[in-house]
């Protein structure tokens, strides 16, 4: 599933191609037909991101919403020139004369008031993507579970955005076994990882990639061969399961947490 910076990343996108100009929206496959038959002609006015929510405006008294949720599998594929005919199932697509963009096998798509999508941002924690979020929502969660807090960084109404790379690799930068309690996390611990979120997720959509090593261990500065894996970036501990840590050379570790592979370093991360 898409991280957090991937779904900025393409709100920024659809502003870019689209906003302000009236755009035609269709949805070849039929399933957001209606919908996008009420939204064709608008202009798209707002298009932004709540950790893996993506949230597209059109005009109305409030904005009325389009509400994306890729899940598993749900892709976007952006183009420019004449829009190619339909293949396969593209449950949404907008064009104008230069951009088209086309959405395929989202988890959600669908229609929203102003008033849904301020519900569906009330169910979710901080993004530390967002200028307006308050990591003490988070902090007062996460000090009084006694959850492990890898598990607490995975829930989104916790926070929001962070997926199973993040997780993994910003217990790893600051050392925290990702078996500890939330509540035996204490508050400079915390303030340390919620800033690293923000600098690698703002990196993340700068670069369309997670890249979570310190300069000090990137390929070129240990003389190691780059990292090969269809995420991309380099990484500490995410998918690297038995392989050497990069920096004390113990075997990663890997185990299921909450239906989720979780990777890390036992004496990195010691508990």
């Amino acid at each position: 599933m898409p991280e957090g910076h991937v779904i900025h990343r393409l709100a920024a996108d659809y502003r870019e191609r689209f906003a302000g100009r009236p755009v035609r929206v269709d949805s070849p496959q039929g399933k957001f037909a209606d919908a996008a038959a009420l939204l064709d002609g608008q202009p798209l006015d707002a298009a932004e991101a709540w950790g893996k929510h993506l949230f597209l405006g059109f005009p109305g008294d409030p904005l009325i919403w389009v509400h994306v949720h890729l899940g598993l599998y749900g892709k976007v594929a952006f183009g420019t020139g004449p829009v190619p005919p339909p293949v396969g199932q593209i449950r949404l697509r907008l064009a104008n004369d230069a951009h088209w963009a086309e959405l395929r096998g989202p988890n959600t798509c669908a229609l929203r008031t102003d008033q849904e999508r301020a519900a569906v941002a009330a169910r979710l924690g901080p993004d530390p993507l967002r200028a307006d979020a308050d990591p003490e929502r988070a902090w007062r969660r996460i000090s009084a579970s006694r959850s492990a807090v890898a598990t607490l960084l995975m829930d989104q109404a916790v926070i929001a955005g962070v997926g199973n790379v993040y997780r993994a690799e910003v217990l790893f930068r600051h050392g925290i076994d990702p078996y500890r309690p939330g509540r035996d996390l204490d508050r400079a611990e915390w303030t340390a990882c919620w800033a690293d979120l923000v600098a690698l997720m703002r990196e993340g959509v700068r670069l369309g990639r997670i890249d979570t090593v310190r300069p000090e261990h990137t390929p070129e500065a240990m003389g190691r061969p780059p990292r090969v894996d269809d995420h991309g970036g380099e990484v500490y501990v995410y998918r690297r399961a038995g392989q050497p840590c990069l920096v004390c050379a113990a075997p990663v570790a890997t185990a299921r947490l909450a239906a989720r592979n979780l990777f890390w370093c036992p004496r990195c991360q010691p508990r």
